[in-house]
């Protein structure tokens, strides 16, 4: 045999590619996870004081990727990411990202102009987009010139 004898293959083939490697899973079912992200939002949110044309403050909620992720335990955003692949827990992790993003809609609403740059991070887009075509085709003037 080329890669040796059938036997040890075989074993190198169980010990590498059978037995799950690694950390185990954070959370088994989506269900956990829910629960953790929900004690985020209502109880354990970080806030930051913002103050009145008068003087008095207020605490303002501010969710966060990355803070959502250290909150669940993770150390990085990536593996919150991760979990979002997983089709068990698709729903769950988009529903949180859809909270934080809102978060941040109601900031633009309020005339914070740089939450802006949080929602680019969602997708968004602030240029206008003009197809100056028809169907894919250019548009001809209808006018001929003569000489």
């Amino acid at each position: 045999y080329l890669w040796g004898e059938p036997r040890r293959l075989a074993g190198f083939f169980y010990i590498c590619c059978m037995n799950p490697v690694g950390r185990p899973p954070a959370y088994s079912t989506p269900e956990q996870m829910q629960e953790k992200i929900s004690r985020y939002f209502k109880e354990d949110l970080p806030t930051r004081i913002e103050y009145t044309k008068d003087g008095s403050s207020y605490q303002v909620p501010c969710p966060t990727i990355t803070g959502l992720a250290l909150y669940l335990g993770f150390d990085s955003r990536q593996s919150l990411n991760d979990y979002e692949q997983k089709p068990n827990f698709t729903y769950t992790v988009k529903k949180a990202r859809t909270f934080i993003e809102r978060h941040y809609e109601e900031l633009m609403q309020k005339g914070m102009s740089t939450a802006i740059f949080a929602l680019k991070n969602f997708g968004w887009q602030d240029r206008q987009e003009f197809d100056h075509t028809t169907n894919g085709k250019d548009i001809t003037p209808p006018i001929k010139w003569t000489d």
